[in-house]
C-alpha cells in the first residue's frame, strides 16, 4: 500500500504557486485576489475559509474576507456577489457553503460571474467542463486528478467507482474520469443511495472514489485488492481519547481498507489539501485571464 499524501503534493504545489506569483510581481503584473463570501459562524465553515485564506498569505496572494450573520437576506447576499463581480481588482470569488435554509445556493451560485467562479460552480463552468472546453473545474474533482497525475497512477482502461453523485464532487468526478485525456479513458460507474448491489460494484473498481458525507461507509469487503481508494470525506466523529471530543474521519474505514489497496488517501491529509491547491491554481488562471478573455 502507497499512502496518496496531500501534505506533500500541498507543499509542491504551493512552492509552484508562490513561484509563479513572485513571477507575476517581478513582471509588474497583477497579484492573483481571492474573495471569499462567509455566511455565519458555523465552525466547520469558519476553519475552511481560514485555511483558504492562510494559503494565499504562504503563497503571496491577496485575499479578503466579507463576512454575513445568518439573518443576512437573499438580496444582500446577491449585491455584494454583484460588486464582487464589477471589481476588475478581484479575480476569484467563492461563497463558502452551506447557506443558511432562507438563501438558495443556486441562485447564489448562479450569480457569480463564470470568469470569477474558481470553484467551478457555475453552470456555465460545469457544461464548459462536460463538453472539455476551457473551463474553471470544481476545486476537488481538480485536485484528485493532480493527486493521479503526480503519482503517475494509470487511469486508462480502469474501472472507476464513484460513491456520491453530488454537483460538487460526484457527478463531475464522473465527467472528468471517463474523458479522452489523462487522467482519464476510465469505464465509470456512478453510484448513489439508491444503487443496488453497491458493495459488488465497489469490488469491481479499479480506482474507487467516495464521497458521500457517511464516516467509514466503505468497509475492507468493498475495496478489490490492490485498487486506488480516494476517499473525499471529512466528518467530525465523537472521540474520547482526543481532547477536542472527536476525531476526522473520511467515507472509508481506513484502518480496515489500507492492508488491500494499493494506494489511499489518509484523512485529514489527503484531497482536503488538494482542495485548496485547486483553488489557488483556478484564481492564479483567473488573474491571467487564462480561461475567459476581457
Amino acid at each position: 500500500m502507497q499512502l496518496l499524501d496531500g501534505k506533500l503534493l500541498s507543499a509542491q504545489i504551493k512552492g509552484e504557486i508562490a513561484a509563479e506569483v513572485a513571477q507575476i510581481k517581478a513582471e509588474g503584473g497583477k497579484i492573483p485576489h481571492l474573495v471569499a463570501i462567509l455566511v455565519g459562524n458555523a465552525g466547520r465553515s469558519e476553519t475552511y475559509v481560514a485555511s483558504k485564506m492562510k494559503s494565499c498569505e504562504e503563497v503571496g496572494m491577496h485575499s479578503t474576507l466579507i463576512r454575513f450573520e445568518d439573518d443576512v437576506t437573499e438580496e444582500e447576499l446577491l449585491a455584494k456577489v454583484q460588486a464582487v463581480n464589477e471589481n476588475p481588482d478581484m479575480d476569484g470569488l467563492i461563497v463558502q457553503l452551506p447557506l443558511p435554509p432562507h438563501v438558495n445556493p443556486d441562485r447564489v451560485m448562479e450569480a457569480i460571474a463564470p470568469a470569477k467562479d474558481v470553484d467551478g460552480f457555475h453552470p456555465i463552468n460545469i457544461g464548459r467542463m462536460a463538453k472539455g472546453l476551457p473551463a474553471y473545474v470544481s476545486a476537488t474533482p481538480q485536485g484528485i486528478l493532480e493527486m493521479l497525475k503526480r503519482y503517475q497512477i494509470e487511469t486508462s482502461g480502469k474501472h472507476c467507482v464513484v460513491v456520491g453523485r453530488s454537483q460538487i464532487v460526484g457527478l463531475p468526478m464522473s465527467i472528468l474520469m471517463q474523458r479522452n485525456d489523462y487522467p482519464g479513458n476510465c469505464t465509470v460507474t456512478l453510484t448513489h443511495s439508491k444503487t443496488q448491489n453497491l458493495a459488488e460494484i465497489c469490488r469491481s473498481a479499479d480506482i474507487l472514489i467516495a464521497a458521500l458525507g457517511r464516516p467509514g461507509f466503505i468497509k475492507a469487503d468493498m475495496v478489490k485488492e490492490g485498487a486506488v481508494v480516494i476517499d473525499v470525506g471529512l466528518e467530525k466523529v465523537a472521540d474520547p481519547t482526543k481532547k477536542s471530543g472527536f476525531a476526522l474521519r473520511g467515507d472509508v474505514d481506513f484502518e480496515a481498507v489500507a492492508p488491500k489497496a494499493g494506494y489511499i488517501t489518509p484523512v485529514p491529509g489527503g484531497v482536503g489539501l488538494m482542495t485548496i491547491c485547486s483553488l489557488m491554481q483556478n484564481t492564479v488562471k483567473a488573474a491571467r485571464r487564462e480561461v475567459y478573455a476581457d
